[in-house]
């Protein structure tokens, strides 16, 4: 009777081990932190794209990525996938907010992503920013040469 109580203890005690251990692991999962994943998630979801640079929020729930040709993307954690798209030119706004780590952002095309992405600094939401206004590019804007944007602004 003795061995089987003991088998029984022993039993359980290998269960809430693994149990622990599993929510540990998956807490460490739940977020964007690591840029190797972050890559090789958006380079499946974008083969041809090439990332620049990331930037993820603070609490790697959300990662920004500068691509070449000053096009941006995002990725999010959506608990069992990661959500990734492009950011097309002109559809996003952009607000700081009033923490000044953070920035309020609304997709035009994604309004499910619409949020407040706080940043661990101000020097790191004022970058996502700024590679978003390098993506926001008007259409006619585009299809001027170099030399003939100061005289189209003139006329």
């Amino acid at each position: 009777m003795g061995i089987i109580v003991w088998c029984v203890l022993f039993a359980i005690v290998i269960f809430f081990a693994f149990v622990a251990t599993r929510m540990a692991a998956q807490n460490k999962e739940d977020g964007l932190h690591d840029t190797g994943l972050a890559i090789i998630e958006f380079g499946r979801a974008f083969p041809n794209e090439a990332i620049r640079q990331l930037q993820a929020t603070e609490n790697g729930q959300a990662v920004f990525v500068r691509l070449h040709d000053n096009k941006a993307g995002f990725m999010r954690n959506m608990s069992r996938h990661f959500s990734c798209h492009l950011i097309e030119p002109g559809r996003v706004r952009v607000i700081g907010s009033e923490t000044g780590r953070g920035l309020v952002i609304d997709f035009l095309d994604a309004p499910h992503h619409n949020g407040n992405f706080e940043f661990a600094s101000a020097k790191e939401a004022s970058e996502v920013s700024l590679w978003l206004l390098g993506n926001y590019i008007a259409e006619p804007d585009k299809d001027l040469p170099p030399g003939n944007i100061s005289a189209a602004n003139k006329q």
